[in-house]
């Protein structure tokens, strides 16, 4: 089926099913109405947001986008996500397809809340046109990947508040159990302690996470396009997925507390690139040779992406690693995975996701202390962990190291997370202001990224 005939389809079934849903969006969302408007979808995140339905958002919502394939695949998983025959979505999707998508969305502004996840390089000022116009923002990561970005975004949060408008990033890893585990351990000073200052060698706070150009989502094989492999456009390893890890550091290190840029001092960063051959590049982008674009970047007729980082920092005097590797595949049975470690003066809490752990992320805590940490650690789990985490346990794995048993119901994937932190988001849109670290912290941390691609590209 081409690309206008699928749109035909998708509006006429959409059609028929729009005034079901309407009336039982009416019934959940009362007088305060949320309508989404998707801009320019070409991250598949675009449509993970649309994998579940939201009593305060209406079911109608417009997709504005130039033709092509990174709209037909948007529309595509959400019409499947309709379609499937558990818990069935109920979106009614309005595609608006032209050239001057980004000005026919501002004019005709037929919802007050930007979705937008898809080329880096134009989204900030996709995100600065936006909230001038009065607009609430919602952004897949990153927001910026260059230092010119970064000073359109602290332009486009003066904005924001100006106009009573929420700019918002993505942290969906936030809402990782292990990693919320690990964060309200490091809260508990009986088994934690506190932070250590670290060193180099042994930082307080380390993220380190490994990810794959070739995957499944939602039960499809993904295809990327062609752009995600330009840094130019995707924006290179320390500005990317980095964005997400850098905002662990900060969420976990320290809980609610508001981030001075001049607090933070990077140390040391590094990059460097992934070799794929044609055949790889074919097989993830469906394209049969490189674009021209991508020129700049082949050796040897091999794609080199420079998406792979380190960083090396210090924040508020804590020291810092964060780091991501881009393979082309996973081993079989794995998916991305995750690295974590909290030093504190009576233990450290780490986060594993190897082969032992059956490429599960699990939570380990190392103790420091005496002989009633067992004790401490059983105390914990029976009631500040409890309020959030109920029925979790703990079992000895060797002398002095213990591992966590999250239940199962709590372990939600990837794509599980997109609704929990869209949840998040609406919450704020109804209180109609965030958490006051948020703001500030955003700006750190996109600092934190944009001083490190500042320093690997002066060396």
């Amino acid at each position: 089926m081409n690309y206008k005939a699928f749109c035909l389809v998708l509006l006429v079934v959409s059609g028929c099913r729009s005034g079901a849903r309407e009336q039982k969006t009416s019934e959940d969302t009362g007088s305060q109405k949320i309508r989404f408007v998707s801009l320019d979808p070409g991250h598949f995140h675009a449509a993970l947001i649309h994998k579940t339905m939201y009593g305060s958002v209406d079911s109608t919502f417009q997709v504005y986008a130039p033709e092509g394939p990174e709209l037909t695949e948007f529309l595509k998983r959400v019409e499947a996500y309709n379609n499937r025959e558990e818990v069935p979505t109920r979106w009614n999707i309005e595609p608006v397809v032209c050239e001057d998508y980004l000005q026919r969305m501002l004019t005709e502004k037929r919802g007050n809340v930007m979705v937008v996840a898809g080329k880096n390089s134009k989204k900030i000022d996709y995100v600065l046109e936006a909230v001038k116009a009065g607009m609430h923002v919602y952004a897949d990561k990153p927001l910026v990947i260059d230092p010119d970005g970064f000073e359109k975004l602290k332009k486009a949060f003066q904005i924001a508040e100006t106009n009573g408008v929420l700019l918002y990033d993505m942290m969906t890893e936030r809402f990782e159990a292990t990693t919320m585990m690990q964060k309200l351990f490091s809260e508990l000073p009986e088994v934690f302690g506190e932070l250590v200052d670290g060193t180099m060698e042994e930082p307080a706070i380390s993220k380190e996470s490994v990810h794959h150009f070739f995957k499944d989502v939602s039960g499809r094989p993904l295809v990327r396009p062609p752009w995600f492999f330009d840094v130019n456009q995707e924006g290179e390893g320390t500005v990317d997925v980095t964005t997400h890890l850098v905002d662990l550091v900060q969420w976990e290190a320290f809980p609610d507390q508001i981030i001075d840029t001049a607090q933070i001092q990077m140390l040391s960063a590094k990059r460097w690139p992934t070799k794929m051959t044609q055949w790889e590049f074919q097989k993830v982008t469906g394209l049969e040779k490189f674009p021209d674009f991508l020129r700049k970047d082949i050796t040897n007729d091999d794609l080199y992406v420079y998406c792979n980082s380190e960083l090396n920092y210090r924040i508020n005097g804590k020291h810092a690693k964060v780091s991501v590797k881009w393979n082309y595949k996973a081993p079989q049975g794995a998916g991305d995975t995750h690295y974590s470690i909290m030093r504190g003066t009576k233990s450290n809490l780490i986060i594993k996701q190897g082969p032992e752990e059956h490429y599960r992320p699990t939570l380990y805590i190392e103790s420091k202390t005496d002989s009633n940490f067992p004790l401490q650690l059983a105390n914990a789990l029976e009631n500040d962990i409890a309020i959030q985490f109920p029925g979790s346990s703990f079992e000895k794995m060797a002398e002095g190291l213990w591992k966590i048993n999250i239940p199962v119901r709590f372990r939600l994937g990837h794509e599980a997370h997109f609704a929990k932190v869209t949840g998040n988001y609406l919450g704020y849109l109804k209180e109609g202001a965030l958490p006051s670290w948020e703001v500030p912290n955003m700006i750190a941390k996109y600092y934190t990224t944009i001083e490190a691609y500042k320093m690997v590209r002066n060396h």
